[in-house]
């Protein structure tokens, strides 16, 4: 069953009742019809001599988010990190395997942070903490 989009719609039902007034007497007058910008048939296109209005785009840009503070995270697991980073503002943080080899931190109660950029102190949106990590069994400065 094909639908109709529901500005169609209630286009159509406009023009059927504008007619339907016509024919009944009353007033002949078309009523305003406002049409979304993202619509790609016109009021005026369906009901020839209707007044239509545009969208108009806003003119300003949206102000960013103010930024959050990055807290110093070194010697705490990585998800007590994590929860400390989210607390001040930031809900995507990354992490990396401090030795080089790459290993995903799966279990994040089982990495200890060992180095953060950017420091403690410092403006940071959205992905910009990266955490490095080694797994809490090995050898590190905390």
């Amino acid at each position: 069953m094909r639908r109709v989009p529901t500005v169609v719609f209630a286009m159509a039902v406009l023009a059927g009742a504008a007619g339907c007034a016509a024919q009944d007497g009353a007033t002949s007058e078309l009523l305003p019809t406002t049409t979304p910008a993202a619509a790609t048939t016109s009021a005026s296109e369906l009901i020839p001599g209707a007044p239509t209005t545009e969208a108009v785009a806003p003119t300003s840009t949206p102000e960013p988010a103010p930024a959050a503070i990055m807290p110093t995270v070194i010697c705490m697991n990585l998800q007590e990190a994590q929860n400390a980073i989210q607390a001040a503002g930031v809900f995507f943080s990354r992490s990396e395997d401090a030795s080089g080899k790459g290993r995903a931190q799966v279990m994040d109660r089982n990495w200890t942070v060992v180095a953060q950029e950017p420091v403690p102190g410092t403006p940071i949106g959205e992905g910009e903490a990266v955490l490095s990590v080694v797994k809490k069994d090995e050898p590190s400065q905390c």
